[in-house]
């Protein structure tokens, strides 16, 4: 069900970035080229993490940035950005984080099979370690695929 939304079109793999705001702008980048979220789905993502903190790290090295439907969201879309050397989001029990998954989603019901299966993804250890030390989309599309 994830290979839907997580394609080559959506997943993307950087060695190193400097700031969480970079690593969300990159994992917006196809989201936003489709049409599915606006620059204002960022901004509350940036304007909720500067109030409450990063909510969206999710465990050690994930994190699944979003925010409300109606702060930016066109339509149901799912990008990933693999970031190798890691990059801060100031989640002290979490940092650094490898996998950010930027999560958009209409309304409070469409998107409830995509976070189930994200979540079996997150919770099988073997191949989010195979993810997070992906060298190329292909090898992240080859897990994803199970899910």
């Amino acid at each position: 069900m994830l290979s839907k939304w997580l394609t080559a079109e959506t997943v993307n793999i950087v060695n190193a970035i400097d700031n969480w705001q970079t690593a969300i702008d990159i994992s917006a980048i196809p989201l936003l080229q489709n049409g599915v979220i606006s620059s204002d789905y960022l901004q509350a993502i940036y304007h909720l993490h500067e109030n409450i903190g990063p909510y969206y790290v999710l465990a050690p090295g994930i994190a699944m940035p979003h925010a409300r439907p109606e702060e930016g969201v066109n339509s149901l879309g799912l990008s990933l950005l693999l970031v190798q050397q890691g990059v801060n989001f100031n989640s002290s029990n979490n940092d650094p984080v490898y996998v950010i998954t930027l999560l958009a989603a209409p309304d409070s019901e469409s998107h409830l099979e995509i976070i189930q299966n994200l979540a079996a993804l997150f919770s099988n250890a073997d191949d989010m370690n195979k993810i997070f030390h992906a060298k190329t989309c292909n090898e992240i599309l080859n897990v994803i695929k199970h899910y």
